[in-house]
């Protein structure tokens, strides 16, 4: 039996969900002029906030640039080649890590009383707890826009620390990336899809 068929056969999802989240789903650079509705962004997060994290912290936080104003401001901290992207793309996405998200969780995790004064102190912590849990969050993120119709474009590339002093010296963030996002044109990349490695490259049975 091929790789397809085994695939094929033990997802519980169907076939056209599988190929929008992931077969056919690429890293976007290339857009058409098909409006981001807040809607779409909402029904992405809806999604997105099911997902698992230590304790259901949701540190994640997004800053969503919209206006030509803010993209430039945004632009000025991107590196190389993302200053090109951000500007061509319908929404930019700064994802970043809240370390103040204790403040939530007396709402969000009542099963433990107390974690939040237990952790106001612990500052250390929080922003490693808010790194990956956030990380966690923007791989959740990724996939749920694609779920609302959209394409992603993740990039690394930026003067993190001028993004946090441009945009949240106020809330004290932290970001983590940028994700460009809109209706990608044709495939939404000029380069072919990488190759992957297979489970047996990356995995070890004990």
């Amino acid at each position: 039996m091929t790789d397809t068929l085994l695939e094929t056969a033990t997802l519980a999802v169907d076939e056209a969900s599988a190929d929008r989240l992931f077969r056919h789903a690429r890293s976007t650079s290339q857009w058409t002029g098909a409006e981001v509705t807040d809607a779409q962004l909402q029904a992405a997060w809806d999604l997105a906030k099911l997902g698992p994290t230590a304790m259901n912290t949701l540190p994640l936080r997004l800053l969503v640039v919209r206006s030509p104003e803010a993209k430039q401001r945004l632009v000025e901290h991107m590196g190389g080649g993302n200053k090109a992207k951000v500007e061509a793309a319908p929404v930019s996405l700064v994802l970043a890590a809240d370390p103040a998200f204790h403040e939530h969780l007396d709402e969000l995790f009542p099963v433990y009383p107390g974690i939040r004064e237990q952790l106001a102190p612990a500052t250390e912590v929080r922003e490693q707890m808010a790194r990956k849990n956030a990380l966690l969050q923007a791989g959740y993120l990724i996939v749920a826009l694609r779920a609302a119709g959209l394409a992603a474009g993740p990039m690394d590339g930026m003067d993190a620390d001028g993004i946090d002093r441009e945009f949240f010296a106020e809330s004290g963030w932290r970001s983590l990336m940028v994700v460009n996002v809109g209706e990608a044109d044709g495939e939404g990349s000029p380069h072919p899809r990488g190759p992957r490695l297979d489970l047996g490259q990356v995995s070890r049975t004990l």
